[in-house]
Parts: structure tokens; sequence; C-alpha cells
């Protein structure tokens, strides 16, 4: 279902690198021995930070650069140290570092902090200043903003305590003897407390953007965006109707990756993620508690935009997981799908567009919800720009739907759900449209079968789905009122359609999002949430928002289609007269007049005549297929 590239490796990116590097600093022609190389962090342009132990006793931090595919090294520590978090500011002057430090045999006496946070300068290397020496866990992160300025002499740090804090430094450079960055006056750093008393945070690089959770009489979301003139704003606030203290302890979110935290620290109660769209405007909150193999996972997609909430419970099968006997499913971000997947057990491709129905969504089990590459066994992470990282083997994957994949899903119709093919129909022509070629593999798919399924018409659904997405670009907010599926002509939905066997669905209004500070004036994608949120007020007010074709049909449509029925008879009787007389009747009924009722209700000519193109083409080329009609 999810076609994966592999976009990085740390063992080919990056070892093979080492051990060359190792080779000349131990003055031997060949390093073999184990270097222990672990990812630290993925910065905003992509380039991964990683540590790892060097033959003469040290550790050692390098970036791999995407782009580039180069390796570089940053900073050296004379020791073997335990580097729990680290950030290269966009520059690459400056290298924040958290070090986890353990208490050794022989310094019992003396106390040590569990946390040392240093800010290194790195071009080149000179001073050290200690930023945080606590008994909590820190995390560390630099600002990337845009800028069009070659040289930036400022930089500014975040720092993300255990504690429930988050504190932002601003460090000003100097640059000396024409190539040297130092920091101006560091004894006397600026800082800003940003956000304080919450359990659980995530950063958001490509947006640079802070969410965070508190929890004092209600669950809270908030959310403090960064502005590139050092400025931050609280803008966003959401009430979520969690668990009472889901988190016992503070979780990160896409805020490195910790690899010598405790081990009570290790196990998730809750596992929670922000899901944001800048082209569609929209912003999904996704949350599971953990289940037992054999029981009922739950978990609800906020669907923000759309003022409401889904809650899914699904019934596990098969046998406990190798790694843990409790079970917490990633949350993937695909487009305007969000992918809930849970190894060994389903595969959940949820559409936040188009959410009215569970059929325009596509489950999966068993088979079809394997990832291949991705072993069960192996720590798998979601990250932003629909990426997946593997902690095991060092690899990080780019991921997208599988257009072959749904193409079978069509094929395979005698086997198939009904629920199934209708998703995958809508994903392969609104998600991955427009694409000509895979247009016209799916006319050859309804060529195939003229006749109509058991739940829905599939000539229908093609020139809805394909006139809905062209509306959804041009048009705004004619999306919300026009159809996109036949469906919903229907007086009630089929059971095959509305039911997914095993999954059960409930569907709630949420609470509405308080939008502040310059959020209100804002331009781009918290003006597009805004209004969203704004639309769903007043189509929650109207009932029946959606146009029916079967609704106030205007005198001329009507004259118009009795028109083309009379045509299309004449056509049909003179060429197929061995259909009979009844045959053709229905025919021409069911697949003629009704789609130019709903259609020229819709949509301009020009629109019409654009996207049956093809369709009339193809049909009239191939001629009578399955005792099927030929149209003109």
């Amino acid at each position: 279902m999810l076609q994966l590239s592999a976009t990085f490796d740390l063992q080919q990116d990056v070892v093979s690198s080492i051990f060359k590097k190792e080779a000349t600093v131990g003055i031997i022609k060949e390093y073999s021995g184990i270097v222990d190389t672990r990812i630290l962090n993925i910065e905003r342009d992509g380039g991964v930070l990683y540590s790892w132990k060097g033959v003469t006793g040290t550790t050692r931090i390098g970036k791999y650069d995407p782009n580039t595919r180069q390796n570089k090294l940053l900073y050296t520590f004379d020791k073997q140290v335990c580097v729990s978090s680290c950030s290269l500011n966009k520059e690459e002057t400056l290298l924040a570092v958290s070090l986890a430090q353990r208490t050794r045999t022989e310094e019992r006496l003396r106390p040590v902090s569990k946390c040392l946070t240093l800010l290194i300068e790195i071009h080149p290397i000179n001073n050290t200043k200690v930023l945080k020496a606590v008994d909590c866990r820190v995390r560390v992160q630099f600002l990337h903003p845009d800028t069009e300025r070659d040289s930036v002499l400022e930089s500014h740090l975040l720092l993300v305590a255990e504690d429930g804090y988050v504190e932002q430094l601003h460090v000003m450079l100097v640059r000396q003897e024409g190539y040297r960055v130092v920091m101006l006056n560091p004894e006397c750093l600026a800082r800003d407390r940003v956000a304080e008393e919450f359990s659980w945070v995530q950063w958001d690089s490509q947006t640079q953007r802070l969410f965070y959770l508190t929890h004092r009489e209600k669950a809270v979301l908030k959310c403090v965006q960064f502005c590139h003139d050092r400025n931050c704003e609280t803008l966003f606030e959401l009430v979520l109707e969690v668990p009472s203290n889901p988190f016992s302890c503070m979780r990160f979110v896409n805020l490195g990756f910790d690899h010598h935290q405790e081990t009570q620290h290790e196990r998730e109660e809750m596992r929670m993620v922000v899901i944001t769209n800048n082209t569609e405007g929209s912003m999904c909150v996704c949350y599971s508690q953990p289940a037992c193999v054999n029981q009922e996972i739950t978990y609800t997609i906020v669907l923000v935009h759309r003022g409401c909430s889904k809650t899914f419970s699904v019934a596990l099968d098969g046998t406990p997981s190798p790694c843990s006997t409790d079970l917490l499913p990633l949350f993937i971000p695909i487009g305007y799908y969000v992918v809930v997947y849970l190894s060994g057990h389903f595969l959940h491709c949820i559409n936040t567009r188009q959410q009215e129905l569970l059929c325009h969504s596509l489950f999966l089990s068993g088979v079809d919800a394997e990832l291949g590459v991705l072993g069960s066994d192996g720590v798998v992470l979601s990250l932003p720009e629909s990426s997946l990282l593997d902690l095991n083997t060092g690899r990080m994957y780019t991921v997208d739907l599988n257009p072959s994949f749904l193409m079978d899903l069509l094929h395979c119709s005698h086997r198939r759900p009904d629920a199934q093919r209708l998703a995958a129909l809508h994903c392969l022509l609104l998600y991955m449209g427009p694409n000509a070629a895979l247009e016209l593999k799916i006319i050859d798919w309804i060529c195939d079968n003229v006749m109509p399924f058991d739940t829905f018409d599939q000539i229908q659904e093609f020139i809805l789905a394909s006139l809905y997405r062209i509306i959804y670009k041009k048009c705004l907010s004619l999306d919300e009122v026009l159809p996109y599926s036949s469906v919903f002509e229907k007086k009630k939905v089929p059971e095959a359609l509305d039911q997914v066997p095993g999954v059960t669905c409930t569907t709630e209004l949420h609470a509405e999002p308080e939008f502040k500070g310059k959020a209100r004036s804002l331009q781009g994608y918290w003006e597009e949430l805004q209004w969203s949120t704004e639309k769903m007020k007043y189509f929650e007010a109207v009932p029946n928002p959606r146009y029916r074709a079967s609704q106030n049909l205007p005198d001329w449509t009507k004259l118009l289609t009795t028109l083309m029925v009379d045509k299309l008879r004449e056509h049909l009787n003179r060429h197929l007269p061995r259909l009979g007389k009844k045959k053709i009747d229905v025919l021409v009924v069911n697949y003629v007049a009704k789609l130019l009722e709903l259609i020229r209700r819709m949509l301009e000519s020009v629109w019409l005549k654009y996207k049956l193109g093809p369709l009339v083409l193809c049909l009239k080329q191939r001629g009578v297929q399955q005792s099927g009609p030929c149209f003109t």
C-alpha cells in the first residue's frame, strides 16, 4: 500500500566514511572496530547530525549533508561522553549539545548533574559555554528562520527542559580576523521564557512552530510561532478531550533522539502528534493509547479544519508483537491523508478532506498492511514531510501511496469489498491526479467493468471525483456544497460502504479553536486554517449543504436530458439491436440520463467536455464490453 524510497542509510552514507577517518587518526591502514554511530537529530535542511566513539577514546559529532552526500566533522570531545541531544545553527558556526552524565564509582562523593548543556563555537573550534547543569533532561534546538541574508550574526536556541519549560536564548555573534565567528559577550546571553507547565511538546522544523500540551483544569494544546525577526507569539489554542494526566513523564516529539534516556521514559502511556498541511490549510491532532494484543486499540483524529473528531476502535488479531506487549500505532502524514499504521496488524489511510464516510478512507490488514523493508521488531519513528526513520538500522525513507497497489485493488473485484475499491478509486483520481496515464488506466478498468457494482456506480464516481478535483483547486469553498461521490444520492448509504468489519467509528463535534494575537491578521497557513474553521461553523448550521442532483432540477436540465436520452436510445437501437429494447432502455436511463443531470447541475460545459473526452473516446474505441453500450 505504501511506497517507501530510501533517502539515508547510516551504514552506507556515514559509517564507511567514519572508518576512513578513524584509520587516519589511528595511523593504520584500515580501521574495522566498533564505532557505535548514533543519529542525534535531523535539521530543517535535511542534514543528519550523528555521533560516534573514536578509536582514541574520543566522542565525535558529525553532519551528513543530503544535498552533497558529504560528511563533515563538527566537534570532538577528548573523552567518551553520552550525547543525548544536539543541534547545529543554520550558518554552522555554533553547536549546542546536551550530555547525559552518570556518576562513576570514584565520583560518588562529588555531586554531578544528570544533564550538562553546552554551547560550542566551531568556526573555528574555540570557546565552550555551559548553558545548564541540571538534574533533568534538556533538548536543544536551533531556530532556522527564513532569511535572504547570506550571513547572519545572530542565532536563536531553544532549551526544552524535562521539567516542563522552554527557554529561548539569543546569541549575538561577531566576525574576527575575517573568518573567525565567535559569541559576543557570551556571559550575558539574553533569555526569554517561551512556554511552561506542559507534559508534551512537539517541534515542527519546516514551519518553525512549537506545539505543547498543558493540563490544568482542561487539556489545552497551544502553538507558538517563531518568526525571522527573533519574535515569537502564541497564536493558537485548542481544548482537547484527552484522558486526565495522559503523560507520567515528559514526551518530546521531533526534538532529536535520546539514546541514553532512562528505562522509565521508554514506555509510552499515550502517543500524540500534531500534523499540519500548509497546502491544504489543515490541522489534525492524532492520539492513541496502547492496547494489549487480542484486545481493541482506539485512536482519535481531531480534524481541526473540519470542526470534528473521529475515534476509531479496531479489534486486534494475531500473535503478540516481539518488541512489546503494549501496542501504539504510528501516525504518518501523506498529503491530505493520515496513515495510521500498527505493525503486524493494520494500516488505515484516513481521508482528512472527505471524512464523512468510511468508504472514502482505506482500511487494510494482513499482508496488505505490511511495509516490507521495515522489520516488525524495529523502532520506527514517523518524521515530518512524510518520512520514516528506523532507528535500529539507521535508515530513513520517504513515504507515499503506491498507485500500482491501488490499481490492483480495483482489478481484484471478485475478492475485494466495495468500500476498498471506492476508496482506492478516489485516491487515484483526487490525490494522485491530474495524471493522464493513470486516468487512461482507470478508464480501461471502467470499460472492462461497465455494469455498476452492488453499492456504487464507477462511471459516476469517475466523473464526480475528477470534477471535484478541479473545483477544489479553482473555486473557493464550492467543494463544501458540490458532490464528490454518487453515494450521497442514495436514500440510505449501503451497509458495505458505511461499515468496515472489525472497525467502529464515532464522530463528534469538537471544541472551536481560539486564534490569538497576530493569527487574526497573518496570511498563509493560519489564514487558511482560520477560514476553514469559520466556514465549517456556517455549514454546520445549514441542513444538508451538499448538493444532490435529485433536488430541484430545473426545467432546462430535464429537457436537455430527454434530448440526450432519445439520441442515445436511437443510436443503441441502430448499432446494438441484439441487446433488446428493454435492456437498452435500462442502460440509457441508468448510465446517461442520471449522469448528465448530475454533471450539468455542477459545472460549466467546458469542464464537462474536458473530463468526459478521454472516457467517451475510450468507450468508442473499445466498443461493447461485457454487454455494455457504446457511447457517442
